[in-house]
């Protein structure tokens, strides 16, 4: 069976830690069901458009945005092709796993789903290569350069079987999700099992993972915007992995940092929505202070703040810094929690 090879190192430690602080931070904020249904529009939009731009979509993020609003919009066939595509796998995302599991077959059907109608033959669409008789390799599209030979067409039929192994073991599901999902998504695209879509896939795969394992449960998170921000970057750190000795260190360091810029972008807009909800339901009752307001925010940013956080806030005195809590005790906008000077303050 597959066996990863990787290390950890305190710089992916220390993401993986400030990762698992923002989603907890983001999944217990008091969002009302509209946000929760913008956040994830806004997440699948903008991983349909970050995706798909990756591998040379030229589609614009709102021309994406008009697509998935249904509307009609001028612009090269495959190209709105495979931004539809991305957007409907999105979408029925959580129906994609058998039992919650990652199959073959579910995996083909998510390249099919994303290459459909954008391939010169329509039998590539959810067929491995070895199944068609083809080898592809990856090359630089102007200068012909070949920059990756995958795995030939007769080792696939092993490789894929110990790949989906892997993504169903117990030592796959004891690995921290996000780096599962880093993990898989580099292996699949060192098998590249397909004649077209692999890049696609997997970071479909990625993200099914981090659903299945109940990470990222409500899909608030767009894992792609990252990658497609720098894509000299991206195909680099896929490169950073030996051919021979594949050690995934330097790429999973990569990938999790992505996840991490990601959730935070998340985080912040969390923190603004929970603010605003704050201001709202207080409005006509208590008129909270900007000072009051930045604490809310800082709260829902962080998680908690402390008295000593309150007075390097606003340059104030721990006394100051206490009466300014009292005033939001009071007024049952927040809670202590802890003791003496282990206490913290949380939303109420």
């Amino acid at each position: 069976m597959f066996k990863p090879k990787f290390k950890y190192t305190d710089h992916m430690i220390g993401l993986l830690t400030r990762i698992a602080a923002a989603r907890e931070v983001i999944l217990s904020s008091p969002l009302i069901p509209r946000w929760e249904i913008s956040l994830r529009r806004d997440a699948i939009i903008r991983s349909a458009h970050s995706s798909t731009s990756i591998e040379g979509n030229n589609l614009s993020l709102e021309q994406v945005s008009d697509l998935a609003a249904g509307r009609k919009i001028m612009v090269q066939r495959k190209d709105r092709e495979e931004v539809l595509n991305y957007i409907r796998v999105l979408e029925k995302l959580y129906t994609l796993p058998q039992k919650g599991e990652l199959t073959e077959a579910v995996i083909k059907k998510i390249q099919k789903m994303l290459t459909l109608n954008t391939l010169e033959d329509a039998h590539d669409c959810g067929a491995y290569r070895s199944e068609r008789s083809k080898y592809v390799v990856v090359a630089n599209r102007l200068t012909g350069e070949i920059s990756f030979r995958p795995p030939s067409n007769e080792e696939l039929p092993t490789l894929m079987a110990d790949y989906v192994k892997w993504l169903n073991s117990n030592e796959a599901h004891l690995l921290d999700p996000v780096v599962m999902a880093g993990i898989a998504h580099y292996e699949f695209v060192r098998i590249h099992p397909f004649v077209d879509g692999n890049g696609r896939t997997a970071r479909v795969i990625a993200a099914l993972i981090l659903h299945i394992r109940g990470f990222d449960t409500k899909q608030f998170f767009c894992l792609d915007d990252y990658y497609d921000m720098d894509r000299s970057e991206y195909y680099k750190a896929l490169r950073t992995v030996h051919v021979r000795k594949r050690d995934l260190t330097r790429w999973l360091e990569y990938f999790i940092e992505g996840v991490a810029v990601s959730i935070d972008a998340v985080r912040e807009r969390v923190a603004h929505m929970s603010a605003e909800r704050i201001r709202t339901e207080k409005k006509g009752q208590i008129a909270l202070t900007e000072r009051q307001m930045r604490i809310v925010e800082f709260i829902n940013k962080n998680g908690k703040i402390t008295i000593g956080d309150v007075a390097g806030l606003f340059k104030i005195t721990r006394q100051a810094a206490l009466k300014e809590m009292g005033k939001l005790l009071d007024m049952e906008v927040v809670k202590r929690e802890g003791q003496a000077r282990a206490s913290h303050y949380v939303m109420a």
